[in-house]
């Protein structure tokens, strides 16, 4: 049985935070493949107006080009209509029926699950881990009691996680504090600080694309 996780969300831009926890958590759950699924649009965030998904699949195809258990994938931006999270996890499931899914969340997505569609059906449909990061505060209080009795707290833990059965994955472990939009808004002001912020090849594609400017 493989463990696969699967990280959703904008990225944009993927950014040196995200590469992070990748790595980190390839390490820290014994993954075998850690899979970045760009949203076309996010569907709890219909106001917003993301970069085309094209361009953001193609700078995780190059921020992940050189890590052989890292990849990017193309189901959710190929979908004819845009997948909300419940359907995404019930599509892994079914393609991967004898691995461990691992759906990936930041602490913003943790903190706004209550407005994702059929949350409780998100979060039951899979272990999920929860990437803290410095300066958003985590709590639980807003999540059922049935949910809360599947938190593992990891946070300050330095061990690798134990995994027996079905749960959600609180983890620390990644104290990066990065802001995609802070990059996009870096770039628009010709302030050339975001380009530390994303691995090399990406900066190079936003410069030549001209990505946010």
């Amino acid at each position: 049985m493989k463990r696969l996780a699967f990280y959703g969300g904008s990225f944009d831009p993927v950014h040196n935070g995200h590469m992070a926890i990748a790595r980190t958590l390839l390490n820290q759950f014994q993954l075998d493949e850690f899979t970045f699924v760009p949203a076309f649009h996010a569907p709890h965030k219909r106001r917003a107006q993301p970069t085309s998904a094209y361009d953001r699949y193609a700078m995780l195809c190059l921020a992940t080009q050189n890590d052989t258990k890292i990849s990017a994938s193309k189901m959710e931006i190929e979908m004819p209509e845009r997948p909300f999270s419940v359907e995404t996890l019930a599509r892994l499931n079914e393609q991967f029926p004898e691995n461990q899914i691992f759906f990936v969340m930041g602490a913003d997505s943790w903190m706004e699950i209550t407005a994702w569609r059929e949350w409780e059906s998100v979060l039951s449909a899979s272990n999920h881990i929860v990437v803290t990061r410095p300066g958003v505060n985590v709590g639980f209080d807003h999540v059922t009691d049935e949910i809360r009795k599947t938190i593992v707290d990891l946070r300050g833990s330095e061990q690798p996680a134990r995994i027996n059965e079905r749960s959600i994955f609180v983890t620390d472990a990644v104290n990066v504090n990065i802001s995609a939009t802070e990059i996009r808004r870096k770039v628009r002001e010709n302030d050339p600080a975001w380009q530390v912020d994303v691995p090399p090849e990406v900066a190079n594609y936003i410069e030549k694309y001209q990505i946010y400017s």
